[in-house]
C-alpha cells in the first residue's frame, strides 16, 4: 500500500504565497510521476503542475510564472511553491503519485486526501 499525505494549506491573502508538501510512504520502488491537482466548489478536478523522476516540470497555463512545483527524490516529496495567489486559485490541492511497487507490476495512481488553499481578502 501507498500514503500520501499533504500538507501546507491554509488561507492567505491575494499576493500571498504557500507552500505545499506531499510526502509518499509505503511499498514504494520508483514514482514515475508526481503532481498537484486542485477542484474549486462546482469545478472538476484540474492538473495544476506535474513532474517526471527526472524533474521535468509541466503548468497549467493559468500558473505559469506564478507556481513552482519540485520534488526530493530521495524524500519521496513532491512541493508545490505558490506565489501571487489569486482568489481564483482557491481550491482543495490534491497530490497524485504514479508509483511503481515492484518490477513486475503495473504502476499505479494515488492520491492524498487533499489540503484546502483558501484566497481571500
Amino acid at each position: 500500500q501507498v500514503q500520501l499525505v499533504e500538507s501546507g494549506g491554509g488561507s492567505v491573502q491575494p499576493g500571498g504565497s504557500l507552500r505545499l508538501s506531499c510526502a509518499a510512504s509505503g511499498s514504494i520502488l520508483v514514482i514515475k510521476h508526481m503532481g498537484w491537482y486542485r477542484q474549486a466548489p462546482g469545478k472538476e478536478r484540474e492538473l495544476v503542475a506535474g513532474i517526471t523522476s527526472g524533474s521535468s516540470a509541466n503548468y497549467t497555463d493559468s500558473v505559469k510564472g506564478r507556481f513552482t512545483i519540485s520534488r526530493d527524490n530521495a524524500k519521496n516529496t513532491v512541493y508545490l511553491q505558490m506565489n501571487s495567489l489569486k482568489p481564483e486559485d482557491t481550491a482543495v490541492y490534491y497530490c497524485n503519485a504514479v508509483v511503481l511497487r515492484s518490477p513486475h507490476a503495473d504502476a499505479m495512481d494515488y492520491w492524498g486526501k487533499g489540503t484546502l488553499v483558501t484566497v481571500s481578502s
